[in-house]
């Protein structure tokens, strides 16, 4: 399996270095980025698998830079934050985040965070053999990662597109919420964690979903999400 590549870009500097010496004594390549305005080109030409990013940055927001880079960027993304709230954590997924871990954070249950990640991509590029799902004039490709609306391209986060090829590979089936933690999340659904919640909220807003009476994405009280294969016409 190739080196993973991490874009560490976090406002204390200090915390940042020992972030990148735990990743590069665990066997990840690391590039460390304390200038907000370079990060951006560094997603671009660095290409990391992960981008580990603070919420609140020197010279800017991170909120926003997480919601521009998805705009280029597809790959894992965790906030690392001292920003604790519902709120914050919420906003964090909304805008592009596939995790968010709250600092301080003893490093090992960082590293353990990390690596479950990584898992979770790679169980999920290898779980199903189909390439790739229509429904109507939804079309996603599996190799490719990209989805087309009307024959027009949507831009989706890695874990949008994992949730999104979930139901639309069983559509007409209602998928058990538990089930879906599992596949897309990588873990026991809690009672409480509403981050698959977030991503299908988001994934209705970019499919044209109606947001108040969701026809394309369903919510099936008690039981989790159902996707109408006859709504994509």
């Amino acid at each position: 399996m190739p080196v993973k590549k991490v874009l560490v870009v976090q406002q204390d500097r200090q915390f940042s270095r020992i972030i990148a010496e735990m990743l590069t004594i665990e066997g990840f390549e690391v590039l460390q980025e304390f200038q907000t305005e370079h990060v951006k080109h560094q997603v671009r030409h660095y290409q990391p698998d992960l981008v580990i990013l603070d919420v609140l940055l020197p010279d800017n927001c991170g909120l926003a830079l997480c919601r521009e880079l998805r705009r280029q960027y597809n790959g894992q993304l965790l906030f690392l934050s001292a920003k604790a709230s519902d709120i914050d954590q919420v906003l964090g997924l909304e805008v592009g985040a596939d995790a968010y871990v709250v600092k301080p954070v003893a490093l090992r249950v960082l590293l353990a965070k990390i690596k479950a990640m990584f898992r979770w991509q790679y169980q999920q590029q290898t779980a199903m053999p189909a390439q790739q799902v229509s429904c109507g004039e939804l079309t996603l490709c599996r190799l490719s990662r990209q989805v087309h609306l009307h024959s027009e391209p949507v831009e989706l986060t890695g874990q949008e597109f994992d949730l999104l090829w979930l139901l639309a590979s069983r559509a007409g089936e209602v998928q058990d919420r538990n089930v879906i933690y599992q596949l897309v999340a990588g873990r026991e659904y809690d009672g409480l964690d509403r981050s698959i919640d977030v991503r299908v909220s988001r994934l209705r807003k970019k499919l044209h979903d109606d947001l108040k009476r969701p026809f394309r994405i369903k919510t099936v009280r008690g039981q989790g999400y159902l996707l109408v294969p006859d709504a994509w016409n």
